[in-house]
C-alpha cells in the first residue's frame, strides 16, 4: 500500500513526464514546441566555400547558401548559430548532435543514407573554363583526350578519374579555386579548368577578368546543393523545403542568386 505521500505525488508526476518526453520528441524532431528557444546550430566551414559561404573580414558571415539558410530558419522562428568546423568532422559532429545542419550535395557524402536532405537551394554545375582565345571544347568526356586540366587540390572526378589514371588525359593540381584560373590564365600547357560554375562567376567577377574566359555549356556534373540534417529532423526539412519553394515561386531566390553572378 503507497504511503498518503506517495499516492498522491504518483499522479502529479505523469503529467510532467509526458511533458518531458513530449518536448524531447519535438526538440528531436527539429521543432521546438512555443515559447521556447528555437536554435539552429549550422556548420559554415572553417573557410567558407564563395559564393555559397563566405566569410567575412569583420566575423560575419554570408553567401548563396548562408542568406537562404539564414532568411527561412528566421521565417520558422530559429536562432541560426554559425559554427565553423572542419570538413573530416562534419558527419560525426551532425550524427552526435553537435551541429544541426551543413550545406552539402548528396553525392559528396560517403553514407548519405545516415542523414537527411533538404530539396536543392542551387544546383552545382562542374564546367570547363578556358581563356577566351581557346580552342578547347568540350563535347563529352569520350572525346577529351591529350589535354591537361586544372583542379583543386584533392578533388575527386568519378567521370575523369579513369582518363586521368590510364594517361588519357593529364591533371595539374592547385592548392585554391582562385589559383585554378591564374594558372590558367598564366600557366603553359594548361587546356582548361575544371571548377562549378558560380564559383568560376563568383572569382571572375572578385577579380574583374570578365572577357578573359569562357566556359563550356555542358557541364560535367549537375549536383543539388543541398542542407544535410541530422537524420532526426523531418520535421524542420519538410517546413524547410515548404518556405524554399515560396522563396522560389517569388523570384526571392534568383534576387540572391544575381548578387553573386
Amino acid at each position: 500500500m503507497l504511503h498518503p505521500v506517495l499516492r498522491w505525488l504518483v499522479p502529479a508526476m505523469i503529467p510532467l513526464a509526458t511533458t518531458l518526453v513530449s518536448a524531447s520528441e519535438s526538440t528531436a524532431s527539429g521543432s521546438v514546441p512555443d515559447g521556447q528557444e528555437r536554435t539552429l546550430n549550422f556548420n559554415v566551414s572553417t573557410s567558407g566555400y564563395p559564393p555559397y559561404i563566405i566569410h567575412h573580414e569583420d566575423g560575419s558571415y554570408g553567401g548563396i547558401a548562408f542568406e537562404v539558410v539564414s532568411r527561412v530558419a528566421n521565417r520558422l522562428g530559429y536562432d541560426l548559430k554559425p559554427y565553423e568546423i572542419p570538413r573530416k568532422r562534419v558527419d560525426a559532429m551532425l550524427l552526435d548532435g553537435h551541429i544541426d545542419a551543413s550545406p552539402r550535395a548528396r553525392e559528396w557524402t560517403t553514407e548519405p543514407s545516415e542523414f537527411l536532405f533538404t530539396d536543392a537551394m542551387v544546383s552545382i554545375r562542374e564546367v570547363f573554363f578556358t581563356p577566351a582565345d581557346s580552342d578547347f571544347r568540350f563535347e563529352g568526356v569520350e572525346q577529351l583526350r591529350d589535354v591537361t586540366l586544372v583542379t583543386p587540390l584533392g578533388y575527386h572526378y568519378p567521370e575523369l578519374e579513369p582518363l586521368f589514371e590510364n594517361g588519357t588525359i593529364e591533371r595539374y593540381e592547385v592548392s585554391g579555386d582562385r589559383d585554378i584560373f591564374t594558372y590558367l590564365l598564366h600557366g603553359r600547357g594548361l587546356d582548361a579548368a575544371v571548377a562549378d560554375l558560380g564559383v568560376g562567376q563568383w572569382i571572375i567577377r572578385q577579380n574583374n577578368w570578365h572577357g578573359q574566359f569562357r566556359h563550356s555549356e555542358q557541364a560535367l556534373s549537375d549536383y543539388g546543393y543541398r542542407l544535410m540534417l541530422r537524420p532526426d529532423w523531418q520535421r524542420f526539412a519538410e517546413d524547410f523545403n515548404q518556405e524554399l519553394a515560396k522563396m522560389k515561386a517569388s523570384g526571392e531566390l534568383d534576387q540572391i542568386l544575381d548578387q553573386y553572378r
